[in-house]
């Protein structure tokens, strides 16, 4: 479930009908993930597709009317309208990689390739990035990994409104090793591979 939060204060939102009732959605391009996060859920609610513009990917949307579970997001700190509101909720350190990993597969980017190549020597880097329009948000998710001896996050605002989180080599690599422990495979743990199979190459390269 933390995965599940994680990805849901990235990619999800809370929704109000006409009479009132609540319901708790995410809208996505990864199929697969959705019916495995509608898996673990324990749901059987229908995902719809919506294909939004010609040659665009489609996306996916699971939606599931709940009152309690919205009045627990709400506890937590969520609301209608957690773009540029949302801050960072009480996650205990067990379910802390859980709930990163869960964030970083839906706002998150790993990039890994050659930087100062007009060099002679050029240098092969890894950067990991959590983006959001709250900076209240990225703030406390940078605490918290620096609960856990992941620093030197650099939180700058873009020109568009919305916030970077940026942890070069050293960091990167500490993120993978907390995001991607043991325990994600022995529980069958939930997890975007693509973004995975990145921090892969670059360890595996850097041998």
């Amino acid at each position: 479930m933390a995965y599940v939060l994680g990805f849901f204060a990235a990619d999800g939102y809370i929704t109000k009908n006409k009479n009132g009732g609540l319901y708790w959605c995410i809208q996505i391009t990864d199929r697969e993930l959705l019916y495995r996060i509608r898996d673990s859920l324990g749901s059987t609610h229908k995902i719809s597709k919506r294909i939004m513009k010609a040659g665009e990917k489609p996306l996916y949307r699971l939606q599931i009317g709940s009152t309690e579970l919205c009045h627990d997001l709400f506890k937590l700190g969520f609301n209608e309208n957690k773009t540029k509101r949302l801050n960072f909720p009480e996650i205990a350190n067990k379910y802390l990689p859980d709930f990163v990993r869960g964030y970083f597969d839906g706002d998150g980017n790993v990039w890994c390739g050659l930087v100062h190549k007009e060099r002679k020597t050029k240098t092969f880097v890894i950067s990991t990035v959590f983006t959001s329009c709250s900076r209240e948000f990225l703030d406390g998710l940078r605490l918290s990994l620096e609960s856990v001896n992941i620093c030197k996050g650099v939180l700058r605002e873009n020109k568009d409104n919305y916030h970077r989180l940026t942890y070069s080599v050293i960091s990167s690599l500490k993120i993978f090793n907390f995001m991607y422990n043991g325990s994600v495979f022995s529980k069958n743990g939930l997890f975007l591979n693509r973004k995975k199979i990145v921090f892969e190459k670059y360890i595996k390269m850097r041998a």
